[in-house]
């Protein structure tokens, strides 16, 4: 087990040490849980909710259908062109 002993500040904050924020992929917007238990708080990385992001995007009126770039289309053609000769 790695431990590493750190301050609580004036408003009950602590910061995770950088080892433990690297080792479990945390930054700044990364959603963790607190659980209580006899031998004191455990904080876990919140596991990524696909489904949930998926439907929030798609009620939120801002997904657009995909469009079909004509000069992509056209690059890639010239490309396959080159390449068959």
């Amino acid at each position: 087990m790695i431990e590493q002993q750190m301050k609580i500040g004036l408003k009950g904050q602590v910061v995770i040490p950088k080892a433990f924020r690297k080792f479990l992929d945390i930054h700044p917007g990364s959603d963790v849980v607190f659980g209580l238990k006899k031998e004191g708080i455990l904080i876990e990385k919140q596991a990524t909710n696909v489904v949930e992001i998926f439907d929030r995007i798609a009620k939120s009126g801002k997904l657009k259908a995909f469009e079909q770039d004509k000069q992509y289309e056209e690059e890639i053609e010239h490309r396959w062109s080159k390449v068959k000769k």
